[in-house]
């Protein structure tokens, strides 16, 4: 499994040497597994270069697991060791028709008083998690909600979309404090899936309760645990 593992882990076609380092085994043992690999229809060898490859089998195994697999079940113990970890609460949204919609809410210790619930709709631009979802969403889709929206910045000039887009990108996260609800600050990170595609947004939310102090390494758990998921989902974290 560790030889699959390997393989399953290289960008494309790897040869015996990349595969034994990534395993940490030695040539020969690399090459036994490979070779029983093949055998059981797991990988396959090219003929011309002699690389190694994911084959039908392993294709297989992995879509069938996929298919079984229930998102928010899976999600459900990475966010609740999320809110275990730094006591903060934690909601979840997806991309909804009327936009980002609160779809599951773990409350924290002490828990956040407001009027956010399962069902809330949160708004694109004024709200950490709209702004993952502006983010990582569909481009074309996103600038044409940005322009029915007509939003300014403070001095009343058109928002700079494309400048907040590449931040968030950079940063995988986006920080509000008070935007949408005076006292609140929340900190909001992207779930992708197999096909790099924004499958959720994971926001926490800390009140007065919370020392700003310690935003930062909660901000660090949450990227952390977004990540975690993703890759548990078959997605590849973006670099």
């Amino acid at each position: 499994m560790r030889v699959l593992e390997a393989v399953a882990s290289m960008k494309g076609p790897a040869t015996l040497t990349a595969i034994s380092q990534r395993a940490e085994l030695s040539a020969s043992q690399t090459h036994r597994y490979l070779s029983s690999l093949i055998e059981a229809g797991m990988l396959r060898q090219s003929n011309k270069s002699g690389t190694y490859d994911l084959d039908a089998g392993a294709i297989r195994l992995g879509l069938t697991a996929l298919s079984r697999m229930d998102t928010f079940a899976n999600a459900d113990a990475y966010i609740r060791r999320l809110v275990d970890t730094t006591q903060r609460t934690c909601l979840v949204a997806v991309m909804g028709d009327a936009g980002p919609t609160v779809v599951r809410w773990y409350s924290g210790s002490p828990p956040v008083l407001t009027s956010l619930g399962i069902g809330s709709v949160l708004p694109l631009m004024r709200s950490a998690t709209g702004r993952v979802f502006f983010s990582f969403g569909d481009s074309a889709e996103m600038d044409r909600q940005l322009q029915l929206l007509r939003l300014t910045d403070p001095a009343g000039a058109p928002l700079n979309a494309k400048a907040m887009r590449q931040k968030i990108r950079a940063q995988k996260l986006e920080t509000l404090s008070g935007d949408l609800i005076p006292g609140l600050r929340a900190a909001a990170a992207p779930v992708f899936d197999l096909q790099g595609n924004l499958k959720l947004v994971v926001t926490l939310i800390a009140g007065a309760a919370f020392p700003v102090s310690e935003d930062e390494a909660a901000q660090t758990e949450l990227l952390q645990h977004c990540r975690d998921l993703t890759e548990s989902l078959g997605g590849q974290w973006p670099d």
